[in-house]
């Protein structure tokens, strides 16, 4: 039996995303689904790879699942963790962008791809080597890390262990490139174990570790993903400052840092990120909310659990802006990527119908910005 070992060169371009909305326009997709960051066309969903089990069967339908995604013209964004399923997403979206191109109905270029890294695994393809050993055997015994290395939550902030991380990564996704890699969830999983400062310090080593994947065209730009940090109050110790962050990124890698996105909740329910003025940017007098800090700083914003892991499916819109559309998860999906400031929510799903529902939403124009105003109830 042979292993296929491909790696698909290039990364998401300018050409090839315009190429890709030129495709979805023809299938039906409306012409505003498709925001302008950085020069490309991304879709304003994407497609996360979150839950599920350790089996060939989610693999399979994770697989499926962004084939239609993506072949429709609906979705040319997706998001992924090492840790997600212990690496398995990641291989099932490798495997699904092998067919996806095998067929020609996308090429690499078209396509945005996320991943993350941080947060200890162990491989899922090896369901007997539990995570302790995996990391005593492949990290700690190779002296890649050492216990200290680890917080209570196992992540990981070590440059050895996040240049490791990437490497996985760019095998299991079977891409010379990766689009876009977040440091996972390392304010939250470090708060209480070091000072502010110290944590910048790693931060600091982190995004160093990334920019010289830049150099070596491995990655092409860095972010964070979060829960709350950036929306906390500043009186609470997981509060980080997102000015702090870019400050951080320009010492490290000069004014054309790789430093472009950060990721965090956002649902009907968790409106803090629009909401809540707790940031601080130069030449402003008073405090902003995240995303208009975000703005202003030139960062782009995906959001997480758009349907709130399902406790939203059963709220109702009295609103028929969103009520034109015929599936709830949409109608969700319709609300967060009209909102100033996002670029995309990325919704998980791993099953065929859910994906056709959730990908409704791409034939409909987004939400005017009073629209929007009128659901926040301002």
């Amino acid at each position: 039996m042979s292993i296929d070992t491909k790696l698909h060169k290039g990364y998401a371009t300018e050409e090839g995303t315009t190429a890709y909305r030129e495709y979805a326009i023809t299938n039906g997709v409306d012409p505003s689904h498709f925001k302008e960051v950085e020069n490309l066309f991304l879709s304003s969903i994407g497609m996360g790879s979150y839950l599920g089990n350790q089996s060939q069967v989610d693999d399979e339908n994770i697989k499926k699942s962004l084939e239609y995604s993506v072949g429709t013209g609906s979705v040319n964004v997706i998001d992924t963790a090492l840790n997600y399923r212990a690496m398995l997403s990641e291989k099932s979206i490798g495997k699904a962008l092998n067919s996806l191109t095998d067929r020609g109905i996308i090429r690499r270029e078209n396509i945005f791809i996320c991943t993350k890294n941080g947060y200890a695994t162990n491989d899922g393809e090896y369901q007997k080597v539990d995570l302790e050993s995996y990391l005593k055997a492949m990290y700690i015994d190779k002296g890649i890390i050492q216990d200290k290395d680890i917080s209570p939550s196992y992540n990981i902030m070590n440059p050895d262990y996040i240049s490791n991380c990437i490497n996985k990564s760019l095998c299991n996704l079977r891409i010379e490139t990766i689009d876009l890699v977040y440091i996972h969830n390392s304010r939250e999983s470090w708060f209480d174990q070091v000072d502010t400062n110290t944590y910048l310090e790693m931060l600091s080593k982190v995004f160093q570790v990334y920019e010289n994947f830049r150099r070596d065209g491995k990655i092409r730009y860095y972010g964070m993903a979060t829960w709350n940090c950036f929306t906390s109050n500043q009186n609470d110790p997981k509060y980080l400052s997102l000015w702090d962050v870019v400050s951080v990124a320009h010492k490290v890698g000069g004014p054309k840092n790789g430093f472009k996105f950060i990721q965090l909740p956002f649902n009907y329910y968790m409106k803090e990120p629009y909401l809540f003025n707790n940031q601080v940017v130069p030449d402003s007098k008073n405090q902003v909310s995240l995303l208009e800090a975000a703005t202003r700083l030139g960062i782009h914003v995906f959001t997480s659990v758009p349907l709130f892991q399902g406790r939203l499916l059963t709220e109702q819109f009295s609103d028929e802006s969103v009520n034109m559309i015929p599936f709830q998860s949409a109608r969700l999906l319709q609300f967060v990527r009209s909102v100033p400031g996002i670029v995309a929510p990325l919704i998980g799903q791993k099953q065929l119908e859910h994906s056709k529902q959730n990908t409704a939403v791409s034939k409909y124009k987004l939400l005017e910005k009073s629209d929007v105003i009128r659901l926040l109830n301002l």
